[in-house]
């Protein structure tokens, strides 16, 4: 057994042909890029790609197993270089139970299982080949299908504003749009943590994920977990997710969620906190933040005992580290795991000066000072 790095939510900005994916995604966001940023810099182990149904980015992995430079591994996923892709599908539903589109995340074990349920889903939506569409059908009917082919399921992001579980999907419970025994974990988002999201009481059953929601390379590992596992597979993972035979989620790092974009309601003009008598503009449009809908939808929760969730932000929106002091943390010490959790302070201070070490030590304590974000703009670190 052994403890590996995981980041499960990775999008792919453009296909090898260079045709759009995430539109919003980068262009240089490919899936050679993502295999050798995350492997060779961010000292990632195993991470999802959730663009996968996209049959030109399923042409692109199998193109690299044939000549060589990528393996399917047993029990689900593909292996290069040093880093295990699984495979997976961001999807979005807005059926009839739905008060708004909510994101979801599906995952299958093998590129044969990827492709039948790219085939599926082309019956059920607009483009196939675009990240995040529209499925029209049930969430239960998705949820069927995912476990009945061997696949995960996990409800993205679930509180932020837009697209969300309990951020734009349900009133107050999961059970309105879901099958609540067929999700094998819930991601928290980048404005929710484990102490807010155990406030509800219908989270007691399951694993907390912790995910980057990458649009750009440089955002893998924005958050991640650390998990216990016997190898690299979504077979593997699956009992992770399910703490069974000693596998475990063993930390979540993850941004202080003051730092997310959408922690606290703001005004939606001017991006000024909403008091009790409105905002420096006077406008009435608000961006309810993560915070409070989380106190909406309180009741009290359960005492279940929970991996540690440990503040960080990327290494390079640390004050003092720009893009020259990223790259000689990196030529000196291998990735940014390495850099952010193994290096001792006296052999950073070998690299870089002693205000830049510091910061890192205390983001090692998640004692960065944090002021926060909402409606869109992301907090700073003081």
């Amino acid at each position: 057994m052994k403890d590996y790095f995981v980041d499960l939510h990775v999008h792919i900005g453009r296909d090898w042909e260079g045709g759009p994916v995430k539109i919003t995604g980068s262009k240089t966001l490919t899936l050679t890029n993502i295999f050798l940023e995350a492997s060779r810099r961010k000292g990632l182990d195993l991470i999802g790609i959730i663009d996968a149904q996209s049959p030109a980015v399923l042409d692109e992995v199998e193109d690299l197993i044939d000549r060589g430079y990528a393996e399917e591994v047993s029990g689900g996923g593909v292996r290069s270089d040093s880093t295990t892709l699984l495979l997976g599908s961001e999807v979005e539903i807005y059926d009839a139970s739905c008060q708004g589109p909510i994101h979801v995340l599906c995952y299958f074990p093998t590129i044969d299982t990827m492709r039948r349920f790219s085939l599926w889903l082309s019956k059920k939506m607009k483009n196939v080949s675009l990240s995040s569409q529209r499925f029209y059908g049930t969430a239960r009917e998705l949820q069927t299908y995912v476990r009945e082919n061997g696949g995960l399921f996990i409800p993205a992001h679930i509180f932020t504003p837009f697209k969300s579980l309990y951020g734009k999907g349900v009133k107050k419970s999961l059970r309105e749009i879901l099958d609540s025994d067929k999700i094998d974990a819930v991601e928290l988002g980048l404005s929710a943590d484990t102490e807010m999201a155990s406030q509800l009481a219908e989270l007691a059953p399951y694993t907390y994920v912790t995910n980057s929601d990458a649009h750009s390379l440089g955002k893998l590992a924005r958050e991640y977990q650390l998990v216990r596992m016997d190898g690299l597979s979504l077979e593997e993972l699956k009992l992770a997710l399910h703490r069974k035979d000693g596998r475990r989620i063993v930390a979540n790092y993850g941004m202080d969620p003051k730092m997310g974009k959408y922690h606290k309601t703001v005004c939606g003009n001017c991006l000024h906190p909403v008091t009790a008598t409105g905002c420096t503009c006077r406008k009435s449009r608000l961006v309810k933040g993560v915070s409070e809908r989380i106190k909406e939808l309180s009741d009290e929760g359960q005492v279940t005992k929970r991996p540690p969730y440990v503040y960080q932000v990327p290494l390079e929106t640390l004050p003092g580290i720009g893009k020259q002091t990223y790259e000689k943390l990196l030529a000196a010490f291998g990735s940014e795991m390495a850099v952010i959790h193994d290096v001792p302070s006296v052999e950073l201070e070998e690299i870089v000066s002693s205000s830049i070490v510091h910061y890192i030590i205390q983001m090692r304590k998640g004692e960065l000072d944090i002021a926060a974000g909402g409606g869109g703009k992301f907090g700073k670190i003081h």
